[in-house]
């Protein structure tokens, strides 16, 4: 079966069928195989990207994984191999446009991630992400890394007319004779709350908005 632009032997096929299934259709659909695929897509692109760009910080290679495993890309993901028209959705689903939903189509993109997972192991699972992927690979200029993460989050939730987040020093501790700070990250309007440390406040807050950023609801 062609899947993604990729060709798969399923152990078990109905795996897939469950990865194509929308939460519409019923009890049996894809948002547990949803959950698996975003961790395997997470781990395979933050490998290859370690690998890749040796001279890249660890905020810089992070935030060039969201760029890549954010909602939006996963949706140019799945209309670049028609995945659109393999989902299953229910009738109100269908009604209302859900095939086109760029949310309903990178969900399914990691429920399919999920399956390969799960039927085939992870070295297959590896290189059917990296296969995938690789159109996006490919375009990663590692010289225009997006703005800091704290002036995306903003935009972002301006954008969605929603207020600036909140950010709150928790604590400060000391780690072999370093300081240490540890703040929070919020977002009242959608009930989201991260924590994140770092060496000054000012790198503590970017890490925590970087993670605000990954957690927002895809679009």
């Amino acid at each position: 079966m062609k899947i993604l632009g990729q060709t798969i032997n399923w152990h078990d096929a109905s795996l897939i069928q469950q990865a194509l299934t929308h939460r519409s259709v019923g009890k049996l659909n894809n948002e547990r195989l949803e959950f698996l695929g975003d961790s395997v897509l997470s781990l395979v692109i933050s490998n290859h990207l370690y690998l890749q760009y040796q001279n890249l910080t660890e905020g810089e290679l992070s935030r060039l994984r969201s760029q890549i495993v954010k909602g939006k890309t996963l949706a140019e993901v799945a209309r670049h191999y028609d995945l659109g028209q393999m989902i299953k959705l229910g009738a109100g689903e269908i009604k209302s446009g859900g095939v086109n939903k760029s949310s309903v189509l990178a969900d399914a993109v990691e429920a399919v991630f999920g399956a390969v997972l799960l039927d085939q192991g992870y070295e297959i699972a590896k290189i059917f992400v990296e296969q995938v992927m690789c159109p996006w690979l490919e375009k990663i200029d590692p010289n225009i890394i997006r703005k800091d993460a704290k002036s995306e989050l903003q935009e972002i939730l301006q954008q969605q007319g929603l207020n600036t987040p909140n950010y709150t020093l928790l604590e400060t501790f000391e780690v072999k004779n370093e300081t240490r700070f540890k703040v929070t990250c919020s977002v009242e309007a959608l009930r989201l709350r991260v924590e994140s440390t770092g060496s000054s406040i000012k790198k503590a807050e970017q890490s925590a908005a970087n993670k605000m950023v990954e957690l927002l609801p895809k679009s």
